[in-house]
């Protein structure tokens, strides 16, 4: 590893982003080199192209541009992935950003790490819901859960609570970590961050925890892919995500206890969501998704079926209908900002 290593790789996935790619982009660029953007232009027909050619001709050496067919946002970060050169790797999708004093701060954690020589698995940080028209912006923190000021391992980490997980939003990996759990998210599949925060965690050792609320999450528009109407539209593909997770969940006896709870509690979370669009839906096609989840679960994985749903909330998705689910969605709906 040469000084030039970057610290961390950026990998921003574009599509069709011009109305949004510029102010993900400001606020990732001078930063001494220390950071690399990874743009990636999969198959946009808009000037998403041009922009991004012209972010890297105006910071060479620091942005550089990858062209490719459209794969969708898997297939998108899997180019980012293989073409990372920092230690470190993060997801910025191009109609979100960052806090730039929030990113020096992770910089200067990457730095020390660097020089002290020690090997971070990954690095926690905060999200904020930047939600069109709401004045109230509602933040993802961590300080019940992790510990703060020094690294830690799994059995640190003290319980989740049900709206508590996360997100790629969240996470900064290693970036041969993410290499070596071999993840390859799925082409033309939307939700396949729930993939990517999910499968590398075996791997994962070593724990940091920075409060800083570096990433800013915009959502509420109508055609976004958390919009409710949409994710009902795409139940199939949200299936299919959630079994690329059961398939990813490990054997109960080669992990640390509470990575395997956290692990469960991250699964349940994304059944429960399925259960909900479904049930919501209450169409007979959409039901049906719903019954074969919870069996294709307990076929393929009975440990973990016995796990998710041993919970007051994991019971509800083999419902097929639920005021309480309904409400109780309605609720973080209204809390978190969701869709």
């Amino acid at each position: 590893m040469t000084a030039q290593t970057p610290l961390l790789s950026v990998i921003v996935p574009a599509y069709n982003s011009e109305a949004y790619l510029d102010r993900a982009l400001a606020t990732l660029v001078d930063y001494n080199g220390e950071l690399e953007v990874l743009i990636i232009d999969d198959g946009s027909t808009d000037r998403t192209p041009t922009i991004a050619d012209d972010w890297a001709a105006r910071h060479p050496g620091v942005v550089r541009v990858i062209h490719q067919e459209n794969k969708g946002h898997g297939g998108a970060v899997n180019a980012g992935i293989a073409a990372a050169t920092g230690t470190h790797l993060r997801v910025v999708d191009s109609d979100d950003w960052v806090d730039r004093c929030a990113m020096r701060r992770v910089l200067d954690l990457l730095r020390h790490e660097r020089a002290a020589g020690g090997e971070l698995d990954l690095l926690i940080t905060n999200y904020v819901y930047e939600k069109q028209g709401k004045t109230h912006k509602a933040t993802v923190r961590y300080r019940n859960v992790l510990p703060q000021g020094r690294t830690f391992g799994w059995e640190e980490i003290r319980p989740w609570r049900y709206d508590q997980y996360i997100l790629m939003h969240a996470l900064t990996i290693r970036t041969a970590l993410v290499r070596e759990s071999g993840l390859h998210l799925p082409e033309h599949t939307f939700y396949v961050d729930y993939i990517y925060s999910h499968k590398p965690l075996p791997w994962v050792r070593t724990l940091r925890y920075l409060d800083v609320d570096l990433y800013r999450y915009f959502i509420g528009r109508e055609d976004q892919s958390v919009n409710e109407p949409v994710m009902i539209s795409r139940l199939d593909q949200l299936m299919r995500v959630n079994a690329i997770m059961v398939d990813s969940m490990p054997d109960r006896n080669t992990v640390p206890e509470n990575l395997y709870r956290y692990m469960v509690h991250y699964l349940r979370i994304n059944c429960v969501v399925c259960a909900i669009m479904a049930i919501l839906s209450g169409t007979t096609e959409h039901l049906a998704m719903k019954d074969r989840m919870g069996a294709d679960l307990e076929r393929k994985n009975p440990e973990a079926a016995r796990a998710v749903e041993n919970d007051c909330l994991g019971k509800l998705i083999r419902r097929r209908s639920d005021r309480f689910l309904k409400t109780g969605y309605g609720i973080a709906r209204m809390i978190l900002g969701f869709n």
